[in-house]
């Protein structure tokens, strides 16, 4: 099968533009195919903490009633998307910005209020592999804001990560895909205060005891519950990593001389 790059970018990059035009050099030169997967939670919180709507997170997720929908709806899909957009294609990268909404490439349903009440929050239940392997066959970049549909009309606020994630697993049936979170971080920390502390290699067990322990918290916790997932699911490389990183993510270097940042593994 051919390979497949699908990169997440959040954290504090995306309001970086220094990190952010760093991170998208290295991303332009990775050979196609590749999808490209972005957050922008602290600009959202920004914007609502302007415009006086309170911001609630609940584990690194966030709750999102219809007020903090349209803000999310017009930083990530409109704001923050256009400008990775516009900065790729700079780079000669031939990028194509959209939601889950647009190909009715994303639809998902809203979350169940209990045991929390997330609001407007989607969980993902198809991804159109076809309309996005159309694309990619035209050589062409995907760049995907974490913003859903539910088929009715109605827009759902949906984890980035958990995009990659679903993206990801979904492709795996066409590609053999490597997935990448790249954040401000080195990889997953031992020691959130020592940045010489990265795992190389976290098993599952591992990562419960860093989550016991408080190391391991808030953001964090979705992020690796959703790579924990497309491991899982049987993604061929699933690597927590530092955005800086992203010219060493090369698809035709094997696996273990991909030797930076954290690998996941299912090893108990």
């Amino acid at each position: 099968m051919p390979k497949l790059s699908i990169v997440k970018i959040g954290g504090k990059v995306i309001d970086d533009l220094q990190s952010l035009s760093e991170f998208l050099t290295g991303f332009s030169l990775l050979p196609n195919p590749k999808v490209l997967v972005h957050g922008g939670g602290a600009s959202a919180t920004k914007l609502a903490k302007q415009m006086g709507i309170p911001v609630q997170m609940v584990e690194g997720r966030r709750i999102t009633d219809e007020k903090m929908l349209k803000v999310v709806v017009m930083i990530y899909a409109g704001w923050v998307n256009k400008q990775v957009v516009a900065m790729l294609q700079a780079r000669k990268n031939d990028a194509f910005g959209l939601s889950g909404a647009d190909f009715n490439l994303i639809r998902s349903v809203k979350r169940p209020s209990q045991p929390i009440d997330y609001g407007l929050v989607g969980d993902v239940q198809k991804i159109n592999t076809e309309r996005l392997s159309k694309l990619l066959d035209e050589n062409v970049v995907p760049v995907v804001a974490p913003i859903t549909h539910d088929g009715a009309g109605n827009l759902l606020n949906t984890n980035a990560d958990t995009i990659a994630t679903e993206l990801a697993i979904a492709m795996s049936q066409h590609y053999e895909v490597r997935l990448g979170y790249c954040f401000e971080k080195s990889g997953v920390l031992s020691d959130s205060k020592d940045e010489n502390s990265v795992v190389e290699n976290l098993k599952v067990s591992h990562y419960q005891q860093l989550k016991e322990a408080g190391n391991i918290h808030s953001g964090m916790i979705p992020k690796l519950d959703n790579a924990y997932r497309a491991a899982e699911a049987g993604v061929e490389v699933v690597k927590i990593m530092h955005h800086s990183d992203i010219h060493r993510w090369q698809p035709d270097v094997p696996p273990e001389k991909l030797n930076f940042g954290t690998t996941l593994s299912n090893e108990q």
